[in-house]
């Protein structure tokens, strides 16, 4: 199956700079949260959804979801989404669009659930409400864990390999698979090489953002830095990395470590498109490539 959004597609090299300017005065450390946080949710509002899109209201693990649907999505099949927004920011709204085209690819229907921020509540405020999400779906909507799979896309990354290991560990509960986006794996690093070629992501900001998420815990703590924590037993998983980003030689230790846990791994690296370039599918043809290939993988397992 081959995604093919409707719409024009632009030039990569058009909405590239134009993504970098729009990031670089949205993920600005002196601009208020608040402020942050509003921009992060309309960003993407002049990208219209695709066609037949369905967005339902709901609360999932206590928390406020949207339920994303297209067309002749099917019903038994699920895909937890958890956003990204350096743990500080972000919303169903703000990655409603990148659902939706998710939705088209895996049949499935997509959850994006409004888990609590930092710094109002640190680490591990996120995974709570992320296993919370999780086993709400099996108990009271009908899923069994081998018909929900678990993405994310960045920090949203980073909490799904922590969501799916505290399933394992604690509730004897295994996703169908993990989509992982840019996965934010190791929150307390910054010590990334490729920061001047990132489009999206500064130091300065991701900074605030790890501390706000951490408070006073351990930045070692596998529930806020997987790549710290044991790998063995984690569903089969897609990683996507832009080899630009700043996360890349981060994303590649961790794809590396699930190797050796045993773990199947399908990495996606690409050449020019950048941190989590995937919300922009619907006016970028190579978008909407990676798109489909995450969505395959995860349709594959879900089926």
């Amino acid at each position: 199956m081959t995604y093919s959004p409707a719409g024009p597609k632009l030039p990569i090299g058009v909405v590239e700079p134009i993504t970098r300017l729009m990031y670089r005065a949205m993920l600005h450390p002196s601009l208020p949260l608040s402020l942050q946080r509003a921009a992060a949710d309309r960003a993407l509002d002049i990208e219209p959804l695709p066609r037949d899109t369905v967005v339902r209201t709901l609360t999932l693990g206590g928390r406020p979801t949207e339920r994303v649907t297209v067309g002749a999505s099917e019903t038994d099949r699920a895909v937890l989404f958890l956003h990204g927004g350096g743990y500080t920011l972000g919303s169903p709204h703000s990655h409603r669009h990148l659902a939706a085209h998710l939705a088209s690819v895996t049949g499935a229907a997509l959850y994006l659930i409004d888990y609590r921020l930092a710094p109002e509540d640190p680490y591990p405020a996120a995974v709570d409400d992320a296993v919370a999400a999780f086993r709400d779906l099996v108990d009271n909507h009908g899923f069994s864990p081998a018909t929900i799979a678990v993405a994310g896309d960045s920090a949203g990354g980073g909490l799904s390999v922590a969501t799916a290991r505290r399933l394992v560990d604690d509730h004897d509960l295994r996703p169908a698979a993990l989509g992982l986006i840019s996965p934010w794996v190791d929150p307390g690093d910054d010590s990334h090489e490729t920061w001047s070629t990132d489009s999206v992501v500064n130091r300065r900001w991701s900074r605030f953002c790890a501390a706000a998420y951490l408070a006073d815990g351990d930045p070692t703590d596998p529930g806020y830095a997987p790549l710290h924590g044991i790998l063995t037993g984690l569903p089969p998983t897609v990683v996507h990395i832009g080899e630009r980003e700043a996360l890349y030689q981060q994303v590649i230790r961790f794809t590396e470590k699930l190797r050796a846990s045993d773990v199947e791994v399908d990495l996606m690296e690409f050449p020019r498109l950048w941190h989590v370039g995937h919300q922009q599918a619907g006016m970028l043809r190579e978008a909407a490539d990676a798109v489909d290939h995450i969505g395959g993988f995860l349709r594959s397992h879900l089926a």
